[in-house]
């Protein structure tokens, strides 16, 4: 708007000012209330002047600018004093309602000398007493004041009056108050207290501009000391989304960035720091820059301390910040805004409580949060156990890491290799026997895999220079199988034959034991399992599958029952089940196959060799999803996730996580999937694969979200994935759908152009899809975002091209609801009542022409329910165009309220084609026609479709809520009759 003039000018004014309140906070907000201010100065009506005061004094409190907001505040009570006449109702209570936001600003200000508080507080008293207002919204200033300057005597007992005064007029909302009398209860360190009395903040009870942001906010801290972190998680989610575009919250936002410097999240803590700048220079606040700048020291603190330091980190614009330095930067400054703060109260309160809240440690060592932030610090890894102590300091002991490596390999522990790496380290320079460099040689053979193949024969050479001929062999053996792996599989089987045949009789005459011989045996199994992998068709591949099966035999006849104690043997049996499972599923026998893994994991487990079973209990889990055994999948990934522990890579624990959300979610069990989703995001970015399988799981984490009726959590982890997905790397379904979700959840939240844009999206995506269904929901559902927007004009076009897919589809009854959408749009815009009744009756012909010719019953039946309710809106539709009609207009309205009661009765004839099913439908459009008689006179009308609905309800549940409505309405509807008697 321009400058005001003409004889509208204050009702321009009034306009610009409405539409100023809903710009976002900030400088251009209230600039412009600035210059609304002049406008209204030019117009010399003093109630304008008044009101663009009362406005600018708003926006400048609900903004960064709150020290601005004293001198409108002190012209309007001059204003107030001089002529209170000037004030209509509205802006006598909006002056005394301020008092409070006044109150609280000086507070906020350490340059106002607490004395000046004090009076100003004594001074808001005594208006309120005037004006008859309670003392409640006095008391309440009051304990804020006590409460600042420490004076906890003084704050208990303005704290009881406050509660103890009538509430009226003047008292704070019933979120604000909650919020204030809950951070009371955590400063005196009763979080429970305070989660109690925020409850109905929380749970939607109780809400305002404000509220819940900042009791979401608030209760993070306490959450985490009371061990919830789920909730603080979904606080921190739901509550951050709402603090995000609002200048004025600062102090909120600080809380947020706490809950992440104590959980873990130190990266999403940076995040936040970078997306608001001015918090770190804005001054029209000091209060809430101290909360800033005291959370910025126990971020970037905790960064130092994690031997980040010198990790650039966003800050105060004009140069770069390392976290070491801005650490020490926001230290001072929050010290010397505390420092001025208690220099003015005489007390040192607030700086005992900054101090302390710089000072806090973790909570909780890192708490996923589902969207996507980088680790700060390096994953730990589970260390081998330590051998014993050296006798010489700092120097391993080669014995000890000799025993530890042996205990390692003949356990089977995840870190044998890595156990004799450390000894072969050690034993550089060393005279050793020949056992001993045997040992070292055959484990980093292992450890090399096909490149190792040629140390296989050096270590085989020294098993028998150290006298172990049947080791020599197996060591030879397992060279073997290397090569095989290299495609060598002829060579690799010649050579294990010969083998094979040299250790059975080594074992014949006691020369050799069963582990070493059972190696050779394996080996001789697994290369021969390579060559059924190859896939040899028809009679070959017969023959190669007999001969893997009968090796495989050989190893369980050798192994079975002799195991005894020997780890080794037992896990030998255990991988031969494997291999028969495998074969089974080489012939398509899923039973069988599922059946005989499921028993390799468990001697594996039985084996105290638990990790061995979770490459198993996956593919059980695959297994049992083919077999549709939901459950049975289920068991398997749990087990795989119970028995692989911390040994299995965060890339394998995110898959086995993801499995398990999806099995869950398929089950509808939402709430278990949402933490398994959860869960294998979290390990995901830990993997480094957050924007590959982290997007997958994060994509699943918010339909499950949303599922649960979540929809700000969901919004925030949609909106995190969506730079990840990409039709290149996860398929333009997962980016369709996440953008479909996050509509949804928009739409849910109120965000309807937001919602709009993501569906419009989506639904460009689907255009080029074969089938056509999800591309017509999609524009219609944008439709419905847009029309929610006020984006009347796109809102029409996008009904329009989802009704000509409907109509491709062979789907009338989404046609005929998006002619009747168009039908509402158009009486809202230029179309105006003539237009909306064209795609109306077009919307009628629709309906009719798909329900005559369609030939199943249940299909017609469902069209003449579709076709009564076209009807319905027909005549609400008509007789809203009635009601907006110019009052000179009484002809024209008379013909549209008789238009609309014909539509009516149609759609009561439909509905009563439909028995039982219709009721509802029927009797809703006998009132709606009994309200227009009543409108056009027609009183006896009236009562007798009131009569047409009671015996209509006659005999219908009571219960039913709908029927008891109709009941109701019908019975006021008969006493019409008895009024004009």
């Amino acid at each position: 708007m321009g400058e005001i003039d003409g004889g509208t000018d204050f009702d321009a004014l009034r306009r610009a000012m409405a539409e100023n309140s809903e710009q976002p906070e900030g400088p251009a907000r209230n600039a412009r209330a600035e210059q609304l201010l002049a406008e209204a100065e030019r117009l010399n009506i003093p109630l304008a002047v008044i009101e663009a005061l009362g406005h600018q004094l708003k926006v400048y409190n609900y903004s960064s600018e709150k020290d601005r907001m004293f001198v409108p505040f002190a012209r309007l009570l001059r204003l107030w004093d001089e002529r209170p006449e000037d004030f209509d109702e509205y802006e006598a209570h909006s002056l005394h309602w301020v008092f409070k936001w006044v109150t609280a600003g000086m507070l906020d200000q350490p340059h106002i000398p607490l004395a000046s508080i004090e009076k100003w507080l004594g001074e808001m008293e005594r208006r309120y007493r005037l004006a008859g207002h309670s003392e409640r919204a006095v008391r309440s200033a009051e304990f804020s004041v006590a409460a600042h300057v420490g004076d906890l005597e003084r704050a208990e007992r303005a704290y009881g009056a406050w509660l103890a005064a009538d509430r009226d007029r003047m008292a704070d909302c019933h979120a604000c108050e909650l919020h204030g009398q809950g951070t009371w209860q955590v400063r005196r360190g009763r979080d429970e207290d305070a989660l109690g009395l925020w409850r109905p903040v929380l749970e939607g009870e109780y809400s305002c501009a404000h509220e819940p942001h900042t009791v979401l906010a608030s209760s993070l801290a306490p959450l985490l000391r009371l061990g919830r972190p789920d909730e603080a998680r979904a606080h921190h989610l739901r509550g951050f989304r709402l603090v995000r575009p609002m200048e004025s919250m600062r102090g909120a936002y600080a809380d947020h960035v706490e809950f992440c410097a104590l959980t873990g999240n130190e990266a999403r803590g940076l995040e936040l720091l970078a997306q608001r700048p001015a918090y770190f220079t804005d001054t029209g606040q000091p209060r809430s820059r101290l909360d800033f700048m005291a959370v910025v020291t126990l971020l970037t603190d905790r960064l130092t301390e994690l031997g980040l330091g010198e990790r650039q980190v966003p800050g105060p614009a004009g140069r770069s910040w390392t976290a070491r330095e801005l650490a020490a930067h926001a230290r001072a400054e929050a010290l010397e805004l505390a420092g001025r703060f208690d220099e003015r109260n005489g007390t040192s309160y607030v700086g005992d409580r900054v101090r302390a809240r710089m000072a806090q440690r973790p909570l909780v060592d890192r708490l996923p949060l589902g969207v996507r932030t980088a680790r700060t610090t390096p994953r730990p890894v589970v260390p081998p156990p330590a051998p014993e102590e050296s006798a010489v300091p700092g120097q391993p002991d080669l014995s000890a890491l000799l025993t530890e490596a042996r205990r390692a390999s003949d356990t089977l522990q995840p870190h044998a290799l890595e156990a004799w790496a450390a000894v072969a380290r050690a034993a550089e320079g060393t005279a050793l026997d020949a056992r001993d460099r045997a040992e070292i040689a055959d484990h980093e053979a292992m450890a090399q895999g096909p490149e190792g193949i040629a140390l296989f024969e050096r270590a085989a050479a020294l098993y028998a220079e150290a006298g172990d001929p049947g080791e020599a062999l197996a060591a030879r053996a397992r060279g073997a199988y290397f090569r095989a792996l290299t495609g060598e599989v002829d060579e690799a089987l010649a050579t294990v034959a010969a083998l094979y045949d040299e250790a059975l009789a080594l074992y014949a005459e006691d020369a050799t034991g069963v582990r070493q011989t059972a190696s050779v045996v394996m080996s001789r199994a697994r290369i021969l399992m390579r060559r059924v992998h190859e896939g040899t068709e028809g009679t070959a591949g017969r023959e190669v599958r007999a001969a893997a099966e009968r090796a495989v035999l050989e190893v369980l006849a050798l192994v079975d029952g002799r195991a005894g104690d020997d780890i080794r043997l037992a896990a030998r049996a255990a991988e031969a089940r494997t291999m028969l499972a495998e074969l089974a599923g080489e012939s398509g026998d899923v039973e069988r196959t599922a059946d005989l893994f499921r028993q390799a994991a468990a001697e594996y487990v039985g084996a105290g060799l638990p990790w061995f079973a979770v490459e198993y209990e996956v593919q059980i889990a695959a297994l049992a999803h083919q077999l549709g055994d939901a459950a049975g999948a289920e068991r398997a990934l749990r087990a795989a996730l119970e028995h692989g522990g911390p040994y299995v890579e965060p890339a394998g624990r995110a898959q086995l996580h993801l499995q398990l959300a999806e099995v869950l979610g398929l089950r509808d069990e939402v709430v278990e999937a949402a933490e398994q989703a959860l869960e294998a995001a979290h390990w995901a970015d830990e993997a480094g694969e957050s924007a590959t399988l982290g997007a997958w799981a994060r994509h699943q984490l918010g339909g499950f979200l949303l599922r649960r009726g979540r929809c700000a959590e969901a919004a925030e982890v949609l909106e995190s994935v969506l730079p990840d997905l990409s039709a290149e790397t996860h398929g333009d379904g997962a980016v369709v759908q996440a953008r479909w979700w996050l509509g949804d959840c928009l739409s849910e939240l109120g965000e309807h152009r937001e919602a709009a844009g993501h569906r419009l999206r989506a639904a460009e995506i689907a255009r080029h899809w074969p089938e056509q269904q999800d591309h017509a929901t999609l524009a219609h559902l944008a439709a419905e975002s847009l029309s929610n927007a006020g984006l009347l004009e796109e809102a029409d076009q996008a009904y329009a091209r989802a009704g000509e897919l409907w109509r491709s589809l062979g789907n009338p009854h989404f046609l005929v609801r998006s002619l009747r959408a168009r039908g509402w749009l158009a009486l809202r815009g230029e179309a105006g009542a003539e237009g909306a009744r064209e795609l109306m009756t077009e919307a009628v012909l629709a309906c009719e022409r798909a329900r005559e010719s369609a030939a199943d019953p249940a299909v017609r039946e469902q069209l003449s329910a579709e076709l009564g309710n076209t009807h319905r809106q027909f005549g609400d539709l008509l007789a809203r165009s009635a009601a907006e009609e110019d009052e000179g207009e009484g002809g024209l309205i008379q013909d549209a309220y008789e238009a609309a009661v014909a539509q009516l009765d149609r759609a009561s004839a439909v509905f009563g084609t439909l028995g039982a099913q219709g009721l509802h439908g029927r009797t809703g459009a006998e009132l709606a026609a009994g309200r227009l008689a009543a409108e056009l006179g027609r009183r006896a009308e009236a009562v007798a479709r009131a009569r047409v609905v009671l015996a209509a309800c006659e005999g219908a549940d009571d219960t039913d809520e709908i029927v008891q409505e109709r009941r109701a309405e019908a019975a006021r509807m008969l006493r019409l009759d008895r009024a004009g008697d």
